[in-house]
């Protein structure tokens, strides 16, 4: 594996790469990589002949009094973890490189629907933020397919969109999500967590698998549902951002007619912002 930070370095590897005849994916990361970011690696390297993985903070992502700052920049341990899960390039530019003339005036890709409301909601101009990144790691690096993680539900729909609505010639695979043994689902962010924390942030899965069961169980009564995994989410020590019952694709609230949904969750645990999600398939259990 090697390790460029400049774009120039990064189209060169890739050409020769391409000229080779050699199918090209890419996995855009944020860095401090744990056993889910290895998967989503892992999967590129069955999918395809060369992969890239970028790390980058992205600025732009960040609002105000978010974790920028304090975000974990962990380079040596990320290498050697993305050298031994397959990757053949390391992207990892700095700031200027992205943005050379500053984000002030920079264009903002803005996909709209997918992007509003959950995490858009209370984080409002991350999801431009994200398009925005990821839709120039894919002019840079030109990826026949890129493997995106599930735990960011809602992002990865916004890349579905952003790439279906922009006629961008790349596969979008998502890869299921990776869950510790006690069923929290991992999250560089998990690192924050004090050890009482952690050993309740399990809860989050569990109010979440409780209500796919209720919901397996023929049970339309959102509101209700909701309501009461709300108050479980609390009494065990989480402040609930949002979570709702939706349609998968549209991201749209889900009614009683539809059979694919998606139970999507955000919740703070101290000053810690958790999310997770479960996909149910009504048809699947009827």
């Amino acid at each position: 594996m090697i390790t460029v930070k400049t774009v120039r370095e990064l189209r060169a590897a890739v050409a020769r790469a391409r000229s080779e005849g050699k199918r090209i994916g890419l996995v855009p990361t944020m860095g401090n990589l744990h056993s889910g970011h290895v998967a989503l690696v892992a999967k590129a390297a069955q999918r395809a002949d060369f992969v890239v993985a970028s790390i980058f903070v992205n600025p732009l992502q960040f609002g105000a009094g978010e974790d920028l700052e304090n975000y974990p920049r962990t380079l040596a341990a990320d290498q050697e973890k993305l050298l031994e899960a397959g990757c053949h390039l390391l992207f990892a530019p700095n700031v200027e490189e992205m943005y050379p003339d500053g984000m002030a005036g920079q264009t903002i890709v803005s996909v709209p629907g997918v992007s509003e409301g959950l995490c858009g909601g209370s984080r409002p101009g991350h999801f431009d933020g994200v398009s925005t990144v990821v839709t120039k790691l894919f002019h840079m690096v030109q990826p026949d397919l890129a493997i995106f993680g599930e735990k960011d539900f809602q992002q990865l729909a916004v890349i579905r969109k952003l790439v279906r609505d922009l006629d961008l010639p790349i596969q979008i695979i998502g890869e299921p999500i990776v869950r510790a043994a006690d069923g929290l689902a991992l999250s560089s962010r998990n690192g924050y967590l004090s050890e009482a924390q952690r050993a309740s942030a399990p809860a989050l899965y569990r109010v979440l698998s409780e209500l796919a069961a209720a919901l397996r169980s023929g049970r339309h009564d959102y509101p209700a549902l909701l309501e009461g995994a709300n108050a479980r989410l609390s009494e065990a020590g989480f402040v609930p951002d949002y979570l709702e019952i939706r349609t998968p694709l549209t991201l749209q609230p889900a009614t009683p007619a539809d059979r694919q949904l998606v139970i999507l969750a955000a919740a703070r645990l101290g000053t810690t912002r958790l999310i997770d999600n479960l996909l149910v398939d009504l048809d699947a259990t009827a």
